[in-house]
C-alpha cells in the first residue's frame, strides 16, 4: 500500500481537475476524491474523469465518503468517516478486493476500525487545517503517541494508520518513529505539487 495520499482540493470542478492531474504529473501514486458540498452530478463527473486519469497512470483512485458512486465507476475504494456508511456495508457493495479506510480520532476509534475491519485507518487531526469544515479534535504529535503506544501495550498489531490533517513534509521525521504507516496530504501538494518527490523520498 502507498504510503502518501493526496487528497483532492477546488471549489470547482475545474479546480479540482486541474490538481489532480497536477499531482499526477509529479508522480503520486494514490488520490483520494474529496470535494464537499459539491453538486451531485458534477461530483460524479469529476470522479469519472479522476478514475480515468488514475487508470492512466497506474495511481490508486479512492473516493471519499460516497460508496455507491465509487461502485459505479468501478474505483480502487473508498474512504469512511465515522458518521458515514459502515465498513460492513460498503465491504458488501464493493466486495472484498477493493480499499476501504476509515477515519479515527480516538484509540476506541482505532479499535472500532480495527475490528470492523478496514484496510487502513486515517487518524486525524494532526494540526488545525482549513480544508475541512467540522475538525475533528487536534491530536499532534503526542496524540499519535500515544494512541500507537496503547495499541503496543495491547499486544495489538499497529494498523495501517495515516497521519492527516494540515500535514507538511516537516513532519514526516517525527511520524515515522512514532509508528505511523504513512500521510494523507491535501494543501501542501496542491500549493507545490513538486513536493510530491520530497515527499516520496522522506516517506520511505
Amino acid at each position: 500500500m502507498e504510503k502518501l495520499q493526496y487528497i483532492s482540493q477546488g471549489f470547482t470542478i475545474e479546480d479540482q481537475e486541474l490538481n489532480i492531474r497536477k499531482a499526477l504529473d509529479h508522480g503520486i501514486k494514490w488520490i483520494q476524491v474529496r470535494w464537499k458540498n459539491a453538486p451531485e452530478n458534477e461530483f460524479i463527473r469529476l470522479c469519472e474523469i479522476s478514475k480515468q486519469l488514475c487508470s492512466d497512470n497506474q495511481t490508486v483512485c479512492i473516493i471519499n465518503d460516497h460508496v455507491q458512486i465509487a461502485k459505479e465507476i468501478d474505483a480502487d475504494g473508498v474512504h469512511l468517516g465515522l458518521k458515514d456508511t459502515s465498513i460492513e456495508i460498503a465491504r458488501h457493495v464493493l466486495g472484498k478486493n477493493k480499499i476501504i479506510g476509515g477515519t479515527a480520532n480516538t484509540i476506541s476509534d482505532v479499535l472500532q476500525r480495527m475490528n470492523e475491519p478496514c484496510d487502513y485507518i486515517g487518524l486525524e487531526s494532526l494540526r488545525f487545517t482549513s480544508t475541512k469544515e467540522q475538525l475533528s479534535p487536534i491530536l499532534g504529535f503526542e496524540g499519535y503517541e500515544k494512541i500507537i503506544h496503547e495499541l503496543k501495550e495491547r499486544s495489538l498489531e499497529v494498523p495501517k494508520i495515516f497521519a492527516i490533517g494540515g500535514v507538511v513534509l516537516n513532519d514526516i521525521e517525527l511520524l515515522q518513529p512514532i509508528g505511523v504507516y504513512g500521510v494523507a496530504v491535501s494543501g501542501q501538494i496542491t500549493n507545490r505539487p513538486s513536493i510530491i518527490n520530497e515527499f516520496k523520498t522522506a516517506i520511505q
